[in-house]
């Protein structure tokens, strides 16, 4: 264990909620943040900002060693293909005998008995935490409102379009903005979030209800158009994504427009106590990307 700053290690440190955390944590002096990166290419845009790197593989063991070395407390996010169960199990077993103190674990949304395939999993994941006895934080993001700009790398808003698969259904969202600042929270202060679970959802709205404030906030005319979640697959599958993850995604997507997810549109009132900020709503979300939305 370092004897001087608490080492941070940020893993998914070059995706969006990764960027975003670090974005969070870079100014302050009390600890020092690691970006685990793969490759040395992607470790000099962080070398750029004066940000420590190290080589981490998830599927790449003999990296875990050197990676966590001196490192206090970790950030786990992990990508979207079920192979994140076995990377999770090996990234905590080796975090153990690293003697890593605090966990936080980015998972997803759900009320404790959730049913939902891909939320259950990451619910599995935080039993592991707790089993191997680590102080921890576990993040249950809803729904991204970033995923109203792409999704897959596919845009979701063609021409005032949007194109969805849940029917009518109100979802619970979050900006990863507001995901990012509760993570930085929690690794920076584990004396304070040691054994707690945050259900990060703050705003629920339909597919209707967000066409419609798109509409009045940009001036022009938004139209949700519900398309079957079979569309969905399709294009998972044309654009050679992990299946076994987006199956279940699909599955929930109908789960969703039938009504049978228990608790699909809870906010939570968590966010200003852990941060001391109001929440992002869709008002806020819209007004900062208006020129996202413009067509």
């Amino acid at each position: 264990m370092s004897a001087q700053k608490p080492r941070i290690l940020i893993t998914g440190a070059t995706g969006q909620v990764g960027q975003k955390t670090i974005a969070f944590l870079q100014d302050n002096n009390t600890i020092e943040i690691v970006a685990a990166v793969r490759s040395h290419t992607k470790a000099q845009a962080f070398h750029d900002r004066g940000i420590a790197t190290v080589i981490l593989d998830f599927d790449n063991e003999a990296t875990y060693a050197d990676a966590f070395k001196d490192i206090d407390r970790i950030f786990i996010v992990t990508g979207y293909t079920v192979d994140m169960l076995r990377q999770s199990k090996a990234l905590l077993d080796a975090a153990k005998k690293a003697n890593i103190n605090h966990v936080v674990h980015l998972g997803a949304c759900g009320r404790n008995d959730t049913t939902v395939a891909h939320w259950a999993w990451h619910q599995l994941v935080e039993r592991f935490i707790e089993w191997h006895g680590f102080s921890f934080t576990h993040l249950r993001p809803e729904t991204f409102m970033q995923n109203l700009l792409s999704y897959g790398g596919t845009p979701v808003i063609n021409n005032g379009i949007i194109v969805q698969y849940v029917k009518d259904a109100r979802k619970s969202w979050v900006d990863v903005n507001d995901v990012a600042a509760v993570a930085a929270q929690a690794l920076l202060k584990p004396e304070v979030h040691n054994g707690k679970t945050y259900r990060l959802g703050y705003d629920a709205q339909s597919y209707y209800d967000i066409a419609n404030l798109l509409t009045d906030a940009i001036g022009k005319p938004f139209k949700y158009v519900p398309h079957a979640p079979e569309e969905f697959l399709r294009t998972m599958q044309a654009n050679g994504a992990d299946m076994a993850y987006m199956d279940c995604v699909y599955r929930h997507y109908i789960r969703y427009a039938e009504g049978t997810i228990p608790g699909a549109d809870d906010v939570f009132d968590n966010f200003e106590e852990i941060t001391g900020q109001q929440p992002t709503r869709w008002v806020d979300f819209i007004e900062r990307h208006k020129e996202d939305f413009r067509y």
